[in-house]
């Protein structure tokens, strides 16, 4: 083929030679250079003509002269002689005859593959070819194998762009060059000669097309043999590594698979069975074996992966021709019952295939769809004949016949692989929602061909819903899960109901038969099915009247199962599970589904267990005949599962298993969802009459006989929740009232009052709520009226041993009135009394609070009756509860309940004179009206004072009719209440000796303490204080009676005698009233101060005015015992006495209150603090702490007296400073609770300043501690909002208790608000700043604002002048009144204030700003006009007038114009300001001293971390910046601004000498918001091109914000100009060697040449990374030219080599970002550049061009060009790897011809050793996305030393194996890898010089 030549050729390369020759010199600049002066002068001549190439080549003429400049040198070379005339002489005469080698053959082949550019013309490219052919031709055969890694490169690409006129010489030259190459040298570059030549066959009609085919087939013989019947091995291997390679080529090259598949369609063999054709299947695939002809053997052999993936790559393609055209391929060459696919495809492979297949049914194409269908089914469609006659009785005979052979075709050979494929996408996790839902469009496209959906869904179904069910846990978006969801819901509407619910039941009852050995398969089954009831369409007929409720049966029956016996313990959880989820299906399934006609009642007591399990099991037994004979058809039920067997075995079933739980222990559980299960059926049914009411009931009474002999210890609440649902269920559907008249049942319901008396006690205060309302259910159930109240009544009264009389319990007192309090906590119902007819049956009616308090009116008579004796603990406990409840409900019980018995008492006795009466009548209505009046009498006498009018307003308003006998019951309770008189003086004195005596301590103690001696004392007390108030002539006494009293008192603390304390407190207010009295000279007056709290309370006040008199001393010990009996637990039950009797003594303590107040309320929050923990942990799920008696009411009744005792010193504090003012002035009638503005206080007098500011600071520092328990007493239900630790079932009770806390802790905190307004706002302020540094500052945080919107002396109007006022105070308090400054008691700085100043006014309503406007406009300008006290702030006071400029934007407030400008103009002089008292070198100073300190992060104090939030001016104007227009509304201020940031913050932070590394994310986000600001357009693109030119912009810090920050910034930036990348780039100069070789300096000023070029290169780099795709592809030629000048850089010039790792970085860039299209110019260059840096690295080369940083980023190059793959670098990379299967099935006697490959072999062959790898590679089946082998996470832990033997040896030795295992996997690439790790670089300055 080769021109005849007389050239000497000995000296090229033969087949034998060495590898060595093969691989070194292919690479090297010249090879074999001639001494000779005659070769000298030729090499001399060929440079001079490759010169050309260097100047401006502009047009495509100047291309044409360079390569005809050329071509005279080697025409003469090659032909001396004949063509002595056509060219230059000179020329000729410098070459030396018989030398065929070609000097300069790297530069030579890389500048005719740079004329091989696309974008130059035909002409040029003719040329370029015409210089190819002379060169091919002048080297020979062996000299172009020896060269071919130079010249094929450039060729390979030409045909896929080449015109018509270029083709056919550029064919001609692979015709007479290439293909005539020897098998060895065409092996390593087989797949991209495969490649070059896959264009010319796209076009079947192409005048090219049979050209290519034949060369293409010329290379197959030249590899492996012309005959296709040789055996040989050799012949074999080279069939089969060009079948390989044409499978690699159309797998990587998406471009060259049309040209592959016409390649294909003419030459790839038949795989097709010989011995059993398609259409009849015989036995199974196994038995079908046959030998495969030697081209089938060389398509399959090694092994036929790549064939597989070769058409899984065509299937997936994107053009529907190339689709098409594969499919056709298989179903003719490669069918499923091929012995291929059945013997030599691994399964993994087979499956592949048939996912790759399935795929195309999602372009919905019918050309595809057939063709598939054809594949899978094994044949085409029968040909349907003509109608009638036998020829069509025969035609459907043949198509159903062809139908059966299809479908038993495609179960054998398709159906397992196409359901694994579809299982495997189903659980593959897919990055986008699109790829999820892909296989449920899929499969529902398989349900177009019933013979592959009929098969293939019911396998898949499971998996695809599990799928969807799994992927919505996962999904990040809701939008995304919806998208998914939509394609599952159009597939599940296109499945067979019976097949769905077929699946779903397969699945739960074989779960159930497993659930020992594997319970969470049962629970998992479960969610499932309630995720495709929750989300999927189950409303048709079927699944609603059929296939649910069966469903339901079923499971129902294994509930049974599981419950029953042993199993009970082991399957308890997974039976409550099971019987939830029946309750959810039978809420889905309507009434009409169940039939009980003529279904027999059921007998409960009649032993028909063998009947029933008869039953159950064919039951069971007909659903499974059902699913799998009938396919689901509900229309075939039988007898056994038809709608009246699923209803009977429904409700007898669950009618079994409620009366089997009501007689076990520990299934309340299970019991609670099977009564739910009989409720929803006997509502949905007519199976009333069915039930067995009295075998029921029976069972009802054993279950309630073992609630009440079980007692309070063993017995649940639950338990009686549980029997009353069933009896509430029973009711329900129970038309008839008949079965409540049972005697059975009359017992049952008191029996549920005895188990329930004992959860209403207050120790069992979690439960009370829900016991009570248990109480109110049975009342509904009962149909006597009087049941729950005689109940009640026996509750309450028990029998004394030693007498007839019935004696009331201080416990069941307790209970009742627990009873009362939650049954009257609702809203009052207003309807009449005259609708409750007695007698009327009460079933199903409601109870509301006036017919409970009906009710309860005769068990509360019960409870006052012990006010008759007030010796006993009942006594004190009823008449304090009087005191602390809602008295007007309990008078308006006992008398609008009682008016029409009381009125016809009334009369009888002769109020009313028109009307005679018997006297039998008469003395009957005697005893009650006095046992009435004593009643009432008692409820005066012992309930607070305000009660009266209250009753009256009640009375009047609801008894109009009957205004005689209230006005006659009046007078009669307040005549009750007068004292009796004493007579004689001596007798007075001497009963009081006697009581002191009878109640003293020695007395106590001489006597075994009892109720009688208690009562005796008693007695003794109230006597004396009888005596005491009534006697003037015991002066004598007064010594012994102080110290005795007071004795009393304090030894009665120490035993729980709580009625004796209570005496004994009312004494001592006795005796102490005396004693005032007679000091005074007369009665005082009394006023009452009203309480917030749940009850009224009297301060006993001295009115002072008029008198003269010294104030008495209290007693000495009175205030220690007072301590002593608040903190006594003994003293609990009665502790509002004590309240009550501190609220009486404080007065007395004026002269020293300030120096007792703290103790007491120091002992009032202890005691407060250890109560509300012990309730906190009661509410404590499975808590068994034990709290005190009543705890919520002990703890409102502390609050009660820690608000009297704050507000009693408040209130003394006010009258100092009005007693040491100098003017007059009459005392305040608003005291504490009183309205309080600033300032109320007038100036206080120099010379006492200190005593008066220390009783004020003591005083506040008192508010102080209360607000704080107060606010954490607030926060309780926010603390435990989550619930997960509290039981659920007493959630009620839980949100009751923490409301009622709430409400008082926000009524104490109103009124110390009101008092003290801005230290109690201190206060809160220091609470809300404390919160935000905890643990969970979101859910912490916001209690505090929120409290502040919700008080009522907290508005933003009181609020926002209170912060002032808080500032001022620390920043300049000169500026304030003394009476508006702060005591400074919190630790509180301005810079806290200010920060919760802005949160606070963020947290308001835009509509607030009309009211504080005038307020902050008032405080901005005073801080304006002194801003220097403000200095810490003034950031924070920034962001605080841009808030208001927001809010102002939304409201129409904000519509006056005048207002907006005044905003903006304080804006612009605050933002002045701020800089201007605070220049931002300090904040930057000091967040970089931070920043060392702490490098992970500020680690700052909880105060110094808000300083840090008022001082980040930076975080500040990031923040108010984007709605700078709604502050801002003129343009020219908007510039200002931004003028003013640009000059203030940004330039110093870019000229700061600690840049970068002072640069923060908040400042990047500033710049980023003024990139997005038109006004400021100027400014920041000055200030970014400083910043980006610094030459310390590079450095590992920036990295951190590269990414998220600085990139988007840059990509900003360059759009504004795209010029920029020409600008840096003409920054870097040529290399030069002319001036600094030598000389002083010539070091250093090479070193700064490299460092600009550095930079520069790396800004190109960096820029490219920042824009989108493509963005600069105009700009790559320009790019192109500065690297071509830079590669030629040496050591020794300027700048030198040492910037080769920066033009690497760009060259990584330009791959990333642009398409490879563009990139055609620069692969030459790139080829040539990567073979000399890796050359570099053979033993004994100079490395001085290529240092080991240069050939580490070479490395970095070459595997990103190898993952990226692009299509005509896969050309080039045999050069570099082995790209073929030789890199897994290497011959042994086959030596590589790869650069790398050949480089690894020989560095481990020089080092002796082969070092263990340090980059993982992993195979086909464990490979993910793939990403680089060599990056910065790998090497930046290896020393440098050490980077060639441990990083740079391992990568070459496995990036062939590498990308082999990335092709054969068929997986994407990494790109955000690849983008990380380059970016990384471009940031380390580790290497910049």
């Amino acid at each position: 083929m080769y021109p005849s030549s007389s050239l000497d050729l000995s000296g090229c390369p033969s087949k034998k030679a060495t590898f060595k020759e093969l691989a070194h010199r292919p690479f090297q600049a010249d090879h074999r250079r001639k001494p000779d002066k005659a070769y000298r002068r030729y090499a001399a001549g060929v440079d001079r003509a490759l010169s050309l190439f260097d100047t401006a080549l502009q047009e495509w003429a100047d291309y044409i002269s360079f390569l005809g400049r050329l071509l005279k040198v080697i025409i003469g070379l090659r032909f001396p002689f004949s063509y002595t005339k056509c060219y230059n002489c000179k020329a000729l005469q410098l070459h030396p005859p018989g030398v065929s080698d070609i000097p300069h053959k790297t530069l030579v082949a890389q500048r005719l593959s740079q004329c091989l550019n696309p974008p130059l013309g035909a002409g040029v490219h003719q040329k370029a070819l015409e210089v190819y052919a002379y060169i091919f031709s002048l080297i020979g055969r062996d000299g172009l194998g020896r060269d071919l890694p130079q010249y094929l490169p450039g060729l390979s690409p030409v045909l896929a762009f080449a015109s018509l006129s270029v083709k056919q010489p550029l064919l001609s030259l692979f015709d007479t060059f290439v293909v005539a190459l020897d098998p060895f040298v065409l092996r390593p570059a087989l797949k991209a000669v495969v490649l070059a030549l896959l264009p010319g066959l796209e076009e079947e009609s192409s005048e090219e097309f049979e050209k290519t085919h034949d060369i293409l087939q010329g290379l197959k013989s030249a590899v492996g043999g012309e005959a296709e019947d040789q055996e040989s091995v050799q012949d074999a291997s080279g069939d089969q590594f060009f079948w390989q390679c044409m499978f690699l080529a159309t797998i990587t090259s998406p471009s060259r698979r049309p040209g592959a598949l016409a390649y294909l369609q003419r030459h790839l063999p038949r795989l097709t069975n010989s011995t059993n054709s398609r259409g009849d299947v015989k036995g199974k695939p196994e038995e079908s074996e046959t030998k495969l002809s030697y081209n089938a053997e060389a398509v399959t052999s090694p092994e036929p992966g790549l064939l597989i993936r070769c058409f899984a790559a065509g299937l997936g393609d994107d053009q529907i021709l190339v689709q098409r055209g594969f499919l056709d391929l298989l179903v003719t060459h490669l069918p499923l019952d091929s012995v291929v696919l059945r013997q030599k495809v691994t399964p993994g492979d087979l499956v592949k295939l048939a996912t790759a297949a399935v795929s195309v049914v999602l372009r919905r194409e019918m050309s595809l769809n057939r063709r598939l269908w054809t594949w899978f089914l094994g044949s085409k469609e029968p040909v349907s004949e003509a109608n009638g006659g036998p020829a069509a009785s025969d035609s459907i005979a043949a198509r159903d016949k062809a139908r059966r052979r299809q479908i038993t075709y495609f179960r054998l050979y398709g159906l397992t692989p196409l359901v694994q494929g579809i299982m495997t996408l189903f659980e593959t996790d897919s990055a986008t929602s699109a790829e999820k839902a892909r296989p449920f469009r899929i499969s529902l496209a398989l349900m177009d061909r019933w013979e592959l959906g009929g098969l293939v869904v019911p396998n898949i179904f499971l998996p695809a819903v599990r799928s969807i069910w799994r992927h919505q846990k996962t999904a990040s978006l809701s939008d995304e899960f919806a998208e998914v969801l939509r394609s599952a819901k159009v597939f599940f509407d296109g499945v067979e109901s019976g097949l769905i619910w077929d699946e779903i039941s397969n699945k739960l009852l074989r779960a159930t038969e497993m659930h020992s050995s594997d319970p969470q398969e049962l629970l998992e089954g479960i969610e499932l099915t309630s995720f495709v009831i929750k989300h999927f369409n189950i409303q048709e007929e079927e699944m609603l009247l059929g296939h649910i409720p069966l469903l339901a049966s079923s499971l129902l029956l294994k509930a049974k199962a599981l419950s029953i016996g042993s199993k009970r313990t082991q399957g308890q959880g997974l039976v409550e599970r099971i019987l939830s989820f029946i309750g959810q299906l039978l809420d889905v399934v309507p009434g009409r589904a169940f039939d009980t006609h003529d279904l027999t009642p059921l007998n409960l007591s009649v032993d028909t267990g063998s009947s029933l399990d008869i039953e159950n099991q064919n039951f069971l037994a007909g659903m499974q005949r059902l699913y799998k004979v009938d396919q689901g058809n509900i229309r075939s039920l039988t007898s056994s599962v038809d709608n009246k067997a699923f209803t009977r075995l429904l409700l007898f079933n669950t009618l079994q298993m409620v009366m089997s739980d009501l007689r076990c222990i520990g299934a309340e559980r299970c019991l609670e969802m099977e009564i739910s299960i009989l409720d929803k059926l006997l509502r949905r049914t007519s199976a009333a009459q069915l039930l067995d009411v009295p075998e029921m009931l029976c069972g009802i009474h054993e279950a309630s006989e073992r609630l009440v002999a079980a007692g309070h210890k063993f017995t649940g609440l639950k338990d009686v929740t549980l029997v009353l649902s069933l009896l509430e269920a029973m009711q329900a559907a129970l038309s008839s009232t008949s079965w409540l008249d049972d005697h059975r049942l009359r017992l049952v319901l008191p029996k549920l009052m005895t188990a329930l008396w004992s959860h209403l006690s207050p120790a069992s205060s979690k439960s009370n709520l829900e016991a009570v309302r248990c109480v109110w259910r049975i009342q509904q159930l009962s149909i006597e009226e009087k049941l729950v109240e005689s109940c009640i009544a026996a509750l309450m009264v028990e029998s004394a041993s030693n007498s007839r009389r019935q004696v009331l319990d201080v416990e069941n007192a307790r209970r009742f009135t627990t009873l009362w309090s939650h049954s009257n906590s609702g809203s009052r119902s207003h309807a009449r009394r005259s609708s409750l007819v007695p007698g009327t049956p009460r079933i199903g009616s409601m109870t509301n609070r006036a017919e409970k308090e009906h009710i309860l009116a005769r068990p509360l008579l019960l409870l006052l009756d012990a006010l008759d004796d007030p010796k006993t603990d009942l006594f004190s406990f009823t008449s304090g509860w009087l005191q602390s409840s809602a008295n007007v409900q309990v008078y308006d019980a006992l008398l609008w309940d009682r008016k029409a018995e009381e009125s016809a008492c009334l009369r009888n006795v002769g109020f009313e004179s028109s009307r005679r009466v018997d006297a039998e009548d008469f003395a009957d209505d005697l005893d009650e009206c006095l046992y009435y009046l004593r009643t009432i009498s008692n409820l005066v006498e012992y309930t607070s004072r305000d009660i009266w009018p209250s009753l009256l307003s009640q009375v009047n308003r609801r008894e109009q009719d009957d205004r005689l006998a209230s006005k006659h019951s009046q007078p009669r309770a307040r005549s009750t209440e007068k004292p009796e008189k004493s007579h004689a003086v001596i007798i007075q004195m001497s009963l009081a000796r006697i009581c002191l005596g009878i109640s003293s301590k020695e007395f106590g103690l001489r006597h075994t303490a009892s109720r009688e001696i208690s009562r005796l004392q008693q007695t003794a007390v109230s006597l004396l204080q009888e005596i005491i108030l009534r006697s003037t002539s015991i002066v004598d006494l007064e010594p012994e009676l102080e110290s005795s009293i007071i004795d009393i008192l304090n030894w009665s603390t120490r035993k729980p005698d709580h009625p004796l304390q209570v005496s004994v407190m009312s004494l001592i207010s006795a005796w102490l009233e005396r004693r005032m009295n007679d000091r005074s000279g007369n009665i005082s007056t009394t006023h009452r101060r009203i309480l917030s709290g749940d009850r009224s309370s009297s301060v006993e006040k001295l009115d002072g005015e008029g008198s003269s008199a010294p104030p008495a001393t209290p007693p000495p010990l009175l205030l220690d015992c007072v301590l002593e009996g608040l903190g006594s637990v003994g003293s609990q039950p009665v502790l509002h006495h004590w309240v009550r009797f501190l609220e009486y003594v404080l007065p007395l303590y004026n002269s020293n209150l300030f120096q007792m107040v703290m103790p007491l309320v120091d002992r009032f929050i202890k005691i407060v603090q250890e109560l509300f923990r012990d309730l906190q942990s009661s509410f404590d799920q499975d808590s068994q702490t034990t709290v005190s008696l009543e705890p919520v009411n002990t703890i409102i009744e502390l609050l009660n007296g820690l608000e009297q005792t704050l507000a009693r010193a408040h209130d003394r504090l006010i009258e100092e400073q009005m007693t040491q003012s100098n003017t007059r002035i009459p005392e305040p009638t608003q005291g504490f609770f009183g309205n309080m503005v600033s300032g109320v206080f007038p100036s206080e007098v120099h010379n006492s300043r200190s005593a008066t500011a220390n009783s004020r600071l003591t005083v506040i520092l008192c508010f102080k501690d209360a607000i704080k328990l107060c606010l954490r007493l607030w926060s309780w239900d926010a603390e435990r909002s989550e619930g997960a630790w509290r039981d659920p079932a007493l959630s009620g009770s839980f949100n009751y208790t923490s409301l009622r806390l709430k409400n008082r802790a926000r009524r104490i905190l109103e009124h110390l608000l009101t008092a003290e307004p801005l230290e109690c706002l201190e206060t809160l302020i220091d609470s809300w700043l404390s919160t935000r540094g905890s643990v969970k500052p979101q859910s912490a945080s916001p209690v505090t604002l929120n409290l502040l919107h919700v008080l009522d002396g907290s508005r933003p109007r009181n609020t926002i002048p209170a912060i002032f006022n808080a500032l001022y105070s620390r920043t300049n308090p000169s500026a304030l009144d003394p009476d508006r400054k702060s005591t400074l008691t919190s630790d509180l700085s301005d810079t806290d204030l200010a920060c919760f100043l802005v949160e606070y006014t963020r947290s308001l309503e835009d509509d607030a700003m009309d009211e504080i406007w005038s307020d902050c406009m008032t405080f901005l300008k005073d801080v304006l006009a002194n801003p220097l006290p403000h200095r810490q702030t003034l950031p924070k006071l920034l962001e605080f007038t841009a808030l208001l400029g927001s809010k102002v934007d939304n409201t129409s407030f904000g519509e006056n114009r005048r207002r907006r400008r005044e905003l903006g103009d304080l804006f612009l002089r605050q933002l002045t300001a701020t800089f201007t008292i605070k220049p931002l070198s300090f904040t930057n100073e000091t967040s970089s001293a931070r920043k060392q300190k702490f490098p992970n992060g500020p680690q700052l104090p909880l105060k110094a971390h808000s300083e840090s939030l008022s001082d980040d001016i930076v975080a500040v104007l990031a923040a108010i910046f984007p709605d700078i227009s709604k502050i801002l509304v003129d343009s020219d201020r908007i510039t200002t601004a931004s003028n003013t940031i640009s000059a203030q913050v940004v330039v110093p932070t870019i000229r700061w000498k600690s840049f970068p590394q002072n640069v923060t994310s908040t400042f990047l986000d500033l710049l980023l918001i003024l990139s997005r600001v038109p006004e400021a357009a100027k400014v920041w693109n000055k200030d970014v091109t400083e910043a980006f030119n610094d030459s310390r912009f590079f450095c590992n810090y920036s990295y951190g914000l590269a990414s998220s920050r600085w990139l988007p910034l840059l990509r900003q930036w360059i759009v504004t100009d795209k010029d920029r990348i020409n600008e840096f780039l003409s920054r870097i100069p040529p290399p030069t060697s002319a001036g600094i070789m030598f000389g002083v300096g010539a070091s250093s000023a090479r070193l700064e040449a490299d460092r600009r070029a550095q930079l520069n290169l790396r800004r190109v780099a960096t820029l490219l990374l920042a824009t989108q795709n493509d963005s600069f592809m105009m700009k790559v030629g320009t790019t192109q030219e500065k690297i071509a000048d830079l590669l030629s850089a040496t050591a020794a010039s300027s700048p030198s080599s040492a910037t080769r790792a920066e033009i690497y970085m760009v060259l990584r860039a330009l791959v990333l970002k642009t398409s490879p299209v563009h990139l055609a110019s620069l692969w030459p260059m790139i080829t040539t550049e990567l073979q000399e840096a890796l050359s570099s690295l053979y033993p004994g080369r100079d490395r001085d061009r290529y240092n080991m940083y240069c050939i580490v980023h070479a490395c970095k190059l070459l595997d990103l060009l190898v993952l990226v793959a692009p299509d005509e670098f896969q050309m080039r990379q045999w050069l570099f790897i082995t790209d073929t299967i030789d890199a897994v099935y290497r011959p042994h006697d086959l030596k590589t011809r790869a650069l790398v490959d050949d480089l690894a072999e020989d560095l481990d062959a020089n080092s002796g050793t082969v070092q263990s790898a340090t980059i993982a590679v992993p195979t086909a089946s464990q490979i993910g996305r793939r990403k680089p082998l060599l990056t910065t996470k790998v090497l930046q832990e290896i020393p440098k030393e050490q980077l060639l033997d441990r990083a740079i040896r391992p990568f070459l030795r496995q990036l062939s194996i590498s990308a082999f295992e990335g092709t054969y996997s068929m997986t994407g690439f990494d790109w955000q890898a690849a983008y990380e790790d380059l970016l990384f670089d471009i940031f380390d300055d580790k290497n910049l010089v």
